[in-house]
């Protein structure tokens, strides 16, 4: 029978990436807020952000536990959705001829300092989702559930 039930460091780097991509989020959330970007429905869309942000720590502390369901979640839910969610704006505004050297140059310090913690969020989760998914982080999801001990 296994006795070690130890994350391997792929998982564990995993783990880290997405507390680092909750944190850029939540640093997001307050600079707009802050600033008074967030318009009339602060309140619902911070309330929003916090239920999505507990739920990550949550789901991603159960993935570094070795639950596959929850790397797929993150996968899946952060992934692919929250990424998208985070870069589709972005994109369509290029994609519309603007130009990024044009808004940087208008660029204060809360522009700046929301666009590289976006850069930063992004990286987070792309890195999250590679680690999870590493040959280590596979053999750790494949394995079977180590019984607790009555001991």
């Amino acid at each position: 029978m296994r006795t070690d039930t130890r994350a391997p460091a792929a998982v564990g780097a995993a783990f880290v990436m997405w507390l680092v991509a909750v944190g850029a989020g939540v640093f997001e959330t307050t600079l707009v807020v802050a600033t008074g970007q967030a318009g009339g429905g602060a309140a619902v869309g911070v309330t929003v952000r916090a239920v999505v942000f507990l739920a990550a720590i949550l789901v991603a502390l159960r993935m570094r536990a070795g639950r596959r369901w929850a790397r797929w979640t993150l996968a899946l839910g952060l992934g692919v959705l929250g990424t998208l969610s985070l870069v589709v704006d972005p994109l369509l505004w290029l994609l519309d001829g603007n130009s990024l050297t044009h808004v940087l140059a208008g660029s204060g310090p809360a522009d700046l300092a929301f666009g590289a913690s976006r850069v930063l969020h992004v990286v987070a989760v792309l890195s999250a989702c590679v680690l999870m998914f590493l040959p280590s982080a596979n053999r750790y999801f494949r394995r079977r559930p180590v019984p607790v001990s009555a001991t």
